[in-house]
C-alpha cells in the first residue's frame, strides 16, 4: 500500500500532534488576522506567488486556508484518512501553477504568522512541532505533484 500513511510513517509524536492542536486552537479564533497576515508575509517573502491569487480575493483565500488546514489539524492523529484529498489538493496547486520552490516559502510564512499570533506561546518545541508537521504535509503534496508531473 505505497499511497497508505501509516501511523508510524506519519514522523510526528503524540506530543507533536497535540501541541499543533493546541496552538492551533489558539490561533483559529483570530483567522479574520490570519490569513491576511499570512498571504502579506507570503507576498514579502515571495513576491512572484502573488500572481497565483489573481482569481480569488485574499479574504476568500484566507477562508479556503483556514478550512483546509482546521480539516487536517483535525486529523494530525489519523492522517490516512485524509491522503486522497491531500493529494487532490496538490493536483490542485500543479494546476494553479505553484511550483516545488514554493513550498518552503509558504512553511516559511506559516511559521512566521503563527509565531505573530501566538506570541509567548511559540516555543522551540511548538515551533518544531509546527515543523514536523508542515514537512510531513507538504513533502506528501510534493510527492503527488511529481507523480503528477512525471506522468
Amino acid at each position: 500500500m505505497e499511497n497508505k500513511i501509516q501511523k508510524q510513517d506519519v514522523g510526528m509524536t503524540s506530543k507533536q500532534i497535540e501541541i499543533v492542536k493546541t496552538t492551533w486552537a489558539m490561533v483559529a479564533p483570530l483567522a479574520e488576522q490570519v490569513g491576511p497576515l499570512f498571504y502579506n508575509r507570503l507576498f514579502e517573502i515571495a513576491p512572484e506567488t502573488k500572481s497565483l491569487f489573481q482569481r480569488t480575493s485574499i479574504p476568500e483565500q484566507s477562508n479556503k486556508l483556514l478550512a483546509m488546514l482546521n480539516c487536517v489539524i483535525s486529523k494530525l492523529d489519523k492522517l490516512e484518512t485524509l491522503l486522497d484529498e491531500i493529494n487532490a489538493l496538490a493536483l490542485r496547486h500543479v494546476q494553479y501553477g505553484v511550483k516545488a520552490d514554493h513550498y518552503e516559502k509558504v512553511g516559511a510564512a506559516l511559521l512566521w504568522t503563527l509565531e505573530q499570533g501566538l506570541q509567548s506561546a511559540w516555543t522551540e518545541e511548538t515551533k518544531q512541532a509546527w515543523i514536523t508537521c508542515y514537512v510531513l504535509l507538504s513533502g506528501t503534496m510534493l510527492q503527488a505533484a511529481n507523480r503528477k508531473l512525471v506522468a
